[in-house]
């Protein structure tokens, strides 16, 4: 097991590289703290567009993109401004199973000058195993005065097909359908199947969810994430987007854990940790 530090052309910190048993491995970019790649059990498990920009121009296409402190539009660019933020590695090393890296995000001149001004402290920890990955943030109010944020990790999972690719976990959560303009549906399917556009908020979901294809699924659990949302841009809006390729709708799911339907409310001094264990197991298990 290993951690490795890679720099850019100008000497600074670009991204970390965690090794861990059985071969598996976590890349991350100090850039939004993105997890850009997660190898287990043989396999690449993260989709990232092969047209993503990694140079620091734009929030990444794919793999962990974090969302803090505004899902979606709003008063600041779309989904906040973690993703596109510098983050700073405070910590990286191996423990018992497995190897694990800490990033942190503080407030700055630029972020209290926006209209969500507040200071904050976050602390994120991508933790490596052999089959797991874990990733968590760690919010802290240090300012003065409560505040409200909504957050989510845009998790983009590769697969084979998206057409062979089941999610469960959702049936009877109420969603928010995007697409559709409709609000307050409930999900009926036990095995839910994109084969369009799709952009869904499920609201309040009460247990695991997983992503399952051929004889594996990855398994889902949150932690003080109350909602999931489900996204797949399908063949119009891909052409559309400049750093997603036409066809690579067929080779990804977003199934991303947070809160975004209702806020996260924090009073000064107080701090909440929030998250996903992702798990790698036999389909025989669903």
């Amino acid at each position: 097991m290993s951690v490795q530090r890679f720099n850019n052309a100008a000497g600074e910190l670009e991204r970390v590289v965690l090794s861990g048993p059985k071969d598996a491995s976590v890349e991350i970019y100090v850039f939004g703290a993105t997890v850009t790649s997660w190898k287990s059990m043989g396999k690449e498990r993260l989709f990232i567009s092969k047209q993503a920009k990694l140079d620091g121009s734009k929030a990444v296409r794919g793999g962990i993109p974090l969302v803090f402190p505004q899902f979606g539009p709003g008063d600041l660019p779309q989904h906040g401004f973690a993703r596109t933020r510098k983050w700073t590695l405070i910590e990286a090393a191996e423990h018992g199973e497995g190897v694990y890296a800490r990033f942190e995000l503080l407030d700055n001149e630029e972020t209290r000058a926006s209209k969500w001004p507040y200071k904050f402290s976050i602390q994120y920890t991508v933790d490596l195993t052999a089959t797991k990955l874990s990733t968590i943030m760690k919010y802290e109010n240090v300012d003065d005065q409560p505040f409200e944020f909504t957050s989510l990790m845009h998790t983009y999972f590769r697969v084979p097909s998206i057409a062979d690719t089941v999610v469960t976990g959702l049936k009877d959560s109420v969603y928010t359908d995007k697409v559709r303009g409709t609000d307050g549906a409930k999900e009926e399917r036990d095995n839910v199947r994109v084969d369009a556009n799709e952009d869904r908020v499920y609201k309040d979901v009460p247990g695991n969810v997983s992503v399952g294809y051929g004889n594996e699924r990855i398994l889902i659990r949150r932690f003080n994430f109350k909602d999931v949302v489900l996204w797949n841009p399908w063949a119009r809006n891909a052409a559309e987007m400049s750093d997603f390729g036409n066809d690579e709708y067929n080779e990804m799911i977003c199934v991303e854990s947070g809160t975004v339907a209702s806020k996260i409310a924090l009073c000064p001094g107080q701090v909440i940790s929030c998250g996903q264990l992702l798990s790698v197991e036999s389909n025989a298990k669903h």
